[in-house]
This record gives C-alpha cells, sequence and structure tokens, in this order.
C-alpha cells in the first residue's frame, strides 16, 4: 500500500469491511511506518505568512491547530466513515460529547426534539434537562411503537434521537420505518449505534442521517480510553457540526485516536464472537430468570427485526431478577464477571443500572422505561462461555434462582 492510498477514497471505498478496518484513512509519513502514526502535537508551524492565512481561510489543505485537525485523529475518522458508509466523520472526547454535539450544533430555541424513552441516562438527562434550558422542546416516546413516532410529530420537529438496541432495555427501533417517516417530513435522524458498531449495524443503510458513537465501547473494546464519534453527509459536517465543535472544543485526544485506531482492526472479529457467546449465554440465563431482555432470542419481541438489521445482536443483554436485593447478591456473588458499568470490553462486565447508568432519573422515568429495581446488565466478553455459564450459575444460585 502506498502512502496515501489509505486516504483516497476512489479506492477504499471498494475495499471490503475488513480491509476497511484495518488498512482504511492510514496516511503513512515520509518515514513509512507500518503502524499509524501517533501525533502528539497541539499545534503546527509554517514556513512562511501566506501558507497559514491560506489555511485559515480554507483555501489551502494543512493543520492549523488540533482542536480542528490532527494527523491521527484525521486517520481515526476516516477510517470510522469508512466503515459507516458515510461521507464523513468527527471524533468527539467522548461517547456523551459525540451524543450532546450532534443534538446541540443543530438545534435552537423554538425546535423540538422527538427521543426515545429507553436510553443511557445521560441521553435521558439531555432530553429531560439540558434542551429545555435552552428553549428545546422535547418529547419522548416507546421506540418500538411505530405509531408513537408520528403521533409526536410537531409544526417545529427538527430531530429523531434514538439508539437501538437501546441501553439498557435492549429495545429495537425499526430504522427503515422511523427514518424513513423523519425523511418524509424533513426531520433529521441521529442514530446512537454504540451497542452494534458498524461491524454489526450500519443505520445508515436504512435511511439515518446522523449516525453518532462511544467509541469507548466495542471500537476500543478493551476498556482502555475515552472516545466518540459523529458521522454523516460531508455537507452536515462541514456546515452543521464543525463550526459547533471548532468553537467548542469537544475534541478527542491524539494518544486515544491512536488507541481507538488499533481497535477497529480486531472490531468485527470481537463483536461478532462477543454476539454469539451472548447468544449461548442468554439461553443458559433465560430459563432461570423471570424475565430476559435480550434480541438474540427468540423470546425478545422483535428479535426477527433486529436479525433483519444487524448481522448479529451484539454482546449486551439485560434480565430482571424482581428486586435490587437479589439482583445485588447476584453481583456480589461473581467470582469471574466484573462488577462494572462500562460495555463493550472484551473482558464481562455485569451492573445494575438503576443504581449505576441510570441513577440520576426518577424513579418513576426509571420504571416508564423498564429499568426496574431488579434488572441486570451483562456486558459478554471473549472469556470461554463455559467459565461464564459456571460463574453466573453459581451467582443465580446464591440468589435463589
Amino acid at each position: 500500500m502506498k502512502k496515501t492510498t489509505g486516504t483516497d477514497r476512489s479506492i477504499t471505498s471498494k475495499w471490503r469491511p475488513a480491509t476497511q478496518a484495518v488498512r482504511g484513512g492510514t496516511w503513512r509519513s515520509e518515514h513509512g511506518e507500518t503502524s499509524e502514526a501517533l501525533f502528539l502535537t497541539s499545534g503546527y508551524t509554517y514556513d512562511n505568512a501566506q501558507t497559514v492565512a491560506d489555511r485559515f481561510a480554507g483555501e489551502a489543505e494543512g493543520m492549523t491547530y488540533s482542536r480542528l485537525q490532527n494527523p491521527t485523529v484525521a486517520m481515526l475518522e476516516e477510517r470510522i466513515a469508512l466503515m459507516e458508509g458515510a461521507e464523513a466523520c468527527r471524533a468527539q472526547a467522548s461517547g456523551m460529547a459525540a451524543m450532546t454535539t450532534a443534538l446541540l450544533c443543530q438545534l435552537s430555541a423554538g425546535d423540538h426534539i422527538v427521543g426515545a424513552r429507553a436510553a443511557f441516562g445521560s441521553c435521558r438527562w439531555l432530553l429531560d434537562h439540558l434542551l429545555p434550558r435552552f428553549g428545546i422542546e422535547t418529547s419522548v416516546v416507546d421506540s418500538a411503537d411505530n405509531d408513537a413516532w408520528e403521533a409526536a410529530i410537531r409544526p417545529n420537529t427538527k430531530v429523531f434521537f434514538f439508539e437501538t438496541p437501546a441501553n439498557p432495555t435492549l429495545d429495537v427501533v425499526d430504522l427503515a420505518h422511523v427514518c424513513g417517516l423523519a425523511k418524509s417530513r424533513g426531520i433529521t435522524t441521529v442514530v446512537d449505534n454504540a451497542f452494534a458498531t458498524s461491524a454489526l449495524q450500519r443505520p445508515m443503510d436504512f435511511g439515518a442521517d446522523v449516525v453518532a458513537y462511544s467509541a469507548t465501547k466495542l471500537m476500543d473494546g478493551q476498556g482502555r480510553v475515552l472516545a466518540g464519534a459523529v458521522c454523516g453527509s460531508q455537507e452536515w459536517i462541514d456546515e452543521v457540526l464543525l463550526p459547533f465543535q471548532r468553537n467548542t472544543g469537544p475534541n478527542v485526544a491524539p494518544f486515544n485516536a491512536w488507541v481507538v485506531l488499533k481497535g477497529l482492526e480486531t472490531l468485527s472479529m470481537r463483536a461478532h464472537k462477543q454476539s454469539e457467546n451472548a447468544v449461548e449465554l442468554g439461553k443458559f440465563v433465560e430459563g432461570r430468570v423471570p424475565r430476559m431482555l435480550h434480541p438474540g432470542l427468540e423470546s425478545h419481541p422483535r428479535h426477527a427485526l433486529a436479525l433483519e438489521q444487524m448481522s448479529a445482536t451484539g454482546p449486551i443483554f439485560a434480565f430482571d431478577v424482581e428486586s435490587r436485593e437479589r439482583a445485588f447478591a447476584i453481583l456480589d456473588a461473581l467470582e469471574l464477571v466484573d462488577i462494572s458499568n462500562n460495555i463493550g470490553d472484551a473482558r464481562s462486565l455485569m451492573c445494575h443500572p438503576a443504581s449505576t447508568t441510570h441513577a440520576g432519573m426518577t424513579a418513576e422515568d426509571r420504571e416508564a422505561m423498564g429499568v426496574t429495581e431488579g434488572l441486570l446488565r451483562i456486558n459478554v466478553g471473549l472469556e470461554d462461555v463455559e467459565d461464564l455459564r459456571e460463574d453466573l450459575d453459581r451467582a443465580l444460585g446464591a440468589a435463589g434462582l
């Protein structure tokens, strides 16, 4: 591969996904390094005054400041965009930086947004608390009810915002229907795809306008760094998102970008193997608990839809054991699986959402979205499934299940 081949879309767009994940976006310096170079610099120097003037005027290509461009970050952005099937991508400091940027860059006082009721706690905080502070009207709907999306539309509705599968209740949104409805009404769809990534699901293939990520999750995949990303058309990224990002600065650090670049090389293999492990473990757990939430199992009300939209159903599932006391008993009895509120890690992790990821919500709001006191969420990792099964068997038994 030549030094600039990885940044040539006329070539890289023809590569298959596995090749894009390993080589897409790669730019090599004059040294011809094999691994992507890590550029730890805040700024850049110039040979003459006209060069810097031309760059700041947008009349010449080149770096100006790492809040705007960094070679390592640029490689990550190009690779994510390729894998997503998007024209452009801008990396962010974290998943919540990505979600906040994707919404605030396009909403103003007097606008209206419709969001999914089932969502990560901080995403619901954006809808319930932050956006209304700035005069932005918000509504939440049952994302699995196709009719509810249409009923919620107002003359000033500008954005649909949802995650599928949703955190932590694994609600599955009908992407084609909801994105098609939005497009017919001139509404922009912003999809949080962190539970799946492009390795398992590409929302833009179903009509989504913007896809946002916590790259902290499966993209890094090994619990090392925080990062986020927002993908969209070149026009939307340049004209809508970039002015916001340029002037507010939610940028990812070059080192974090480099770590995620290395994670993307193995993303598809990890995501599919973890999905396989999750289905197998889910089948075991399902027979032992009162309620199972897993789109990879036939018991999920949108199992068929999940299989239509996803190449695999992801490493996450949740189950309800009906009380906080029983949930805590299971967590405390674990020997192999870690108690942790993260997801997407190669290690299996379990948490109690009501007391962690969704603790900032009212009890009534948690109940409405299905985050009960007995709900447990598990990220199934790359360990041997038999070891995981033995650990959960022991933990469930300790809770009388």
